[in-house]
Parts: structure tokens; sequence; C-alpha cells
């Protein structure tokens, strides 16, 4: 769900022409990668506060979105974007930069406007990174992050934050049943090789281009 905001991040950053306002913007969307997930679940119970939130105060409410279960799953990919969106694009960027001037400038000649040149050259060039990252993306698409969801969960909201990673943790450590929570662990592996397999060769046909 978050693969397609590194793109969009990319192509906005790419039409930057200000260096320094682009560098500046490049490091304001890096930043958050780098803070630790203990300190980012901090952070979103401040803004998420019913008291004194920042959401709350801009939706002047009182409201508690961390005992909603209906509301975790906004709070959880909403929290990732904003952490990884911008260290993510960083691969498009460097793919951008490698496309041959010559091909902006012809474009430019022939009256290509701005979209048109991103249709018609940089998205071409983005699309097989995009599927390897897809690839590796569905590698690990049953291995929801257990910190954050550790960190964020509640009683009142289990019903909906309560994922494998945290079931497994909870089954083998806390009640001891380590062969249960090892075969757990272990059909979660087996579906993610599945995924792999349907998303590479779903990607090969797409592309002509097998990575795995």
């Amino acid at each position: 769900m978050e693969l397609p905001i590194p793109i969009i991040l990319s192509l906005m950053i790419n039409q930057l022409r200000f260096h320094r306002f682009k560098r500046v913007v490049q490091t304001v969307l890096y930043a958050p990668h780098f803070i630790s997930v203990m300190v980012i679940c901090g952070m979103i119970r401040i803004f998420l506060s019913p008291s004194g939130g920042l959401i709350n105060l801009i939706l002047g409410t009182q409201i508690d979105f961390l005992t909603q279960s209906s509301a975790f799953r906004t709070i959880y990919i909403a929290s990732g974007i904003w952490q990884d969106a911008g260290w993510g694009c960083i691969i498009y960027l460097a793919t951008l930069a490698n496309v041959d001037p010559g091909l902006y400038e012809a474009a430019k000649i022939d009256g290509a406007s701005v979209f048109q040149r991103i249709k018609n050259i940089d998205i071409p060039e983005l699309l097989p990174m995009a599927i390897l990252n897809l690839i590796m993306a569905a590698g690990g698409l049953m291995n929801v992050g257990f910190e954050k969801v550790w960190l964020l969960q509640t009683d009142l909201n289990k019903a909906t934050s309560d994922v494998i990673a945290v079931y497994v943790y909870q089954q083998g450590i806390e009640s001891t049943k380590y062969s249960y929570s090892t075969a757990v662990g272990l059909f979660n592996t087996a579906v993610n090789i599945v995924l792999l397999l349907v998303v590479n060769k779903i990607a090969s046909k797409a592309s002509d281009v097998e990575f795995v």
C-alpha cells in the first residue's frame, strides 16, 4: 500500500529546480527514517492524545484514536508512510538522475509538457525498479512490524492490531508454547514465499524480466 508514495515523491522532487531547496526537502523527508520506533510511537501518542493532541486540536475533538479498533490500521499505515516514504524514494531519485538529459531536451523541443515528460520518460525509467521493489515487498507482506504494533496496542484496539508477529510472541514467550509458535512462524514464512513467487511471475510477464 505504501509502494506508490515513494514513486510520487521522487517524481515531485525531481521537478524541483532550486538545488538548495531540493536538498532541504530531501533532508526533511529522510529524517523520520532515522528516528527509532520507540520515539515514533511516543510521537504518535502525543499527536493523537485526546487532551491537547495535534490531531484533536485540528479537528476540534477529544477522541482517543488509539482506543478505537477502526482507526488503528489508518494510524499504522499513515505513520509508516511518514517514516519510510522519504527514504524509499532515494532509489527512484538515483534512477531519475541517470536519465539522459537529451531525452528531456528533445521532449521540450517537441513541445511536451511537464506531465507528458513524466509520463513518457520518467515513469518508464522507474518501472523496472518499481517492479523489483514490489517483488521484494511481496516477500515480506505477512511480516507486519512487531515493534510498532506492540507499542501501540491496547486492549481496546486489539481486535485489529493483533498481527501474526505479536501472536507468535504471545504464544511463544508469554505462554511458552514454543512448538506451536514455531509452527505459526514457519507457516507465515511459507505464505511469504508463495506470495513472492506469484508476484514475481506476474511481474515477469508484465516486464519480460525475471528478477528471482
